[in-house]
């Protein structure tokens, strides 16, 4: 007789299945133009099961302004952590109404979770992972939940921990999609300047990559974009990139 499924062997069925379909999939359509990726992943390869995750943050106009072009409708899931720059929320208003996006989701942290692990709210000067934790990974497992696949703005020229950054990627049973993965400065700068796109107004003030407010400080000259993030820490990746979300998509509790 044979023994019965357990399901984590069907969890890791399934995540091998999704990650052999990733790596397809970027071998297929990796190499085409971003609004082409842009355009097949919404309307053929996850119809309607497919969402954008943006910061609004240092460059994230152009993947907004693609998507606008493709669908408008298209769900944008914004976290919003309780620590943002006031600009940076202004900025998410104004590019929705520049591009008439009409599904922006904002997603918070867990209330009774904040209460727990940051009463204060000063986590983030004693631990940054688990402040990125609560007010990052769990709520954007949550925000990610209902889709199949979403798209990021992630460039391997970011950052050194993105150099190898592939177009289609795994994350646990779904896809996340890096269209502007191929990207130079560059081309981000022609694009932002042939569609007389708006900038985050932090941008002007040294701010390459702009996350919460106390975690955040002007790029310093020949430094990566990213460098100005959790300054004097080894840390580089707030977690909604890395295995943290793949933890929090998989927990039985979503």
């Amino acid at each position: 007789m044979l023994a019965k499924p357990r399901p984590l062997d069907r969890i890791v069925e399934v995540e091998a299945g999704v990650a052999a379909e990733a790596a397809g999939f970027d071998a297929l359509y990796g190499h085409l133009n971003p609004l082409k990726i842009i355009e097949r992943s919404a309307r053929e390869l996850f119809h309607g099961e497919i969402a954008a995750v943006s910061s609004f943050g240092a460059d994230s106009a152009v993947l907004l302004h693609m998507i606008a072009e493709i669908d408008r409708t298209l769900p944008v899931i914004f976290l919003d952590t309780g620590k943002h720059f006031e600009e940076t929320l202004g900025y998410r208003d104004a590019l929705a109404a520049d591009f008439g996006l009409t599904d922006i989701r904002v997603i918070t942290p867990d209330e009774a979770a904040l209460g727990r692990i940051d009463p204060t709210g000063n986590l983030n000067e004693t631990d940054t992972d688990a402040c990125c934790d609560v007010r990052k990974v769990e709520p954007l497992a949550r925000g990610v939940e209902p889709f199949r696949a979403w798209f990021t703005g992630r460039k391997r020229f970011q950052a050194s921990t993105r150099a190898a950054l592939p177009v289609f990627e795994a994350v646990g049973s779904r896809i996340r999609i890096n269209p502007l993965a191929h990207w130079t400065t560059s081309d981000q700068a022609a694009y932002m300047r042939a569609h007389a796109l708006r900038e985050n107004p932090l941008v002007a003030y040294g701010y390459l990559s702009i996350g919460c407010f106390p975690c955040t400080q002007p790029v310093q000259p020949g430094e990566d974009a990213r460098s100005g993030r959790w300054a004097g820490h080894a840390k580089t990746e707030c977690g909604i990139h890395l295995s943290g979300l793949e933890k929090s998509l998989t927990d039985a509790s979503l």
